[in-house]
């Protein structure tokens, strides 16, 4: 069983972040949905970015950082699209989390991070929020400071692939990401720079 805390995306804490803690959930892991902008959601990426400057970076850093105060140390660091934002914020101060999960978006490695931490990138493939430089980047720096990650990309799918209710959605992209996370969370799962 592992701890989880799952980040939302800048489009607030929605069905498809619920959805997916309760998939976790009926895995037998344990898993929190912080909600960062205290219960308001968007509908469009020009809405949810008007809602973050609204409530602020600073405000949504700081419900994260309440969000795992309770939590054990190893608990996984999970984040969909503006959620992988908010792990790279809090990762620095929790080197002991037992793996990351970045959906929709890459996250910086911090200069701190434990060596053999693993960590899983789900992204789209072209995706304007991805760039390949980024990925790049990731791979890098996770060779560069002996971090065990996996990047998996999904040709065709919209940015938000595993979201349902939206347009990008794309069922078997989603159902695969949710049954690499599940293999990534078993007990004794390895991991290593897998390819697509």
């Amino acid at each position: 069983m592992a701890h989880i805390a799952l980040f939302h995306s800048v489009l607030g804490l929605r069905p498809v972040e619920r959805l997916a803690a309760d998939r976790l959930r009926r895995a037998g892991h344990r898993v929190v949905t912080p909600d960062l902008f205290g219960g308001e959601t968007a509908a469009t990426l020009d809405q949810g970015f008007a809602l973050l400057d609204r409530v602020g970076w600073a405000v949504v850093i700081d419900r994260a950082r309440r969000a795992l105060r309770e939590l054990p140390d190893e608990t996984v660091l999970a984040g969909v699209s503006m959620g992988t934002g908010v792990v790279t914020e809090l990762w620095p101060e929790r080197t002991a989390t037992a793996g990351v999960l970045l959906l929709h978006a890459p996250a910086e490695l911090p200069a701190s991070v434990r060596p053999g931490t693993r960590v899983q990138l789900h992204a789209a493939e072209p995706d304007d929020f991805v760039p390949p430089d980024s990925v790049a980047a990731l791979r890098r720096a996770a060779r560069e400071r002996d971090v065990a990650l996996d990047v998996f990309r999904y040709p065709g799918a919209g940015h938000f692939f595993t979201d349902a209710q939206l347009d990008d959605h794309d069922p078997a992209a989603a159902e695969l990401t949710w049954r690499r996370v599940l293999d990534f969370l078993a007990p004794g799962a390895a991991s290593g720079d897998a390819a697509p």
